[in-house]
């Protein structure tokens, strides 16, 4: 079992950068496929952004251009930079992990989640 930790979360003014973190257990880390998903109140789960083990990154449309997702392997970190934040940017980031799967945008391709760190965005 895999254990993903977030960090980094809290309150920003519109048009503000914010950079969260996600530590993850193990020593196999680069095997994973990474990626960080949204829920807002009332909302389905929504995805953000991933990053193959081997370097490929995806952005949803509505983030593209604006976040960037980075992992070390090294520290067994993976981070969203958030930059250029709107207030529909609120919600509970989570990290998550995925085995083998093709499809990262699914909330279904990940065996792992971590517990989520809150953004809010303020107008």
């Amino acid at each position: 079992q895999v254990q993903l930790v977030e960090s980094g979360g809290g309150l920003v003014q519109a048009g503000g950068s914010l950079r969260l973190s996600c530590a993850a257990s193990g020593r196999t880390f680069s095997a994973y496929d990474m990626g960080w998903f949204r829920q807002a109140p009332g909302k389905e789960r929504e995805f953000v952004a991933a990053m193959r083990g081997s370097g490929g990154t995806y952005y949803a449309d509505s983030v593209k251009g604006r976040f960037t997702i980075s992992r070390d392997n090294a520290k067994n970190t993976v981070a969203l930079q958030m930059n250029s934040l709107k207030p529909e940017d609120t919600a509970i980031y989570y990290c998550a992990a995925s085995v083998g799967a093709l499809a990262l945008d699914l909330t279904t391709s990940y065996n792992y989640w971590g517990q989520g760190t809150q953004v809010t965005v303020s107008s």
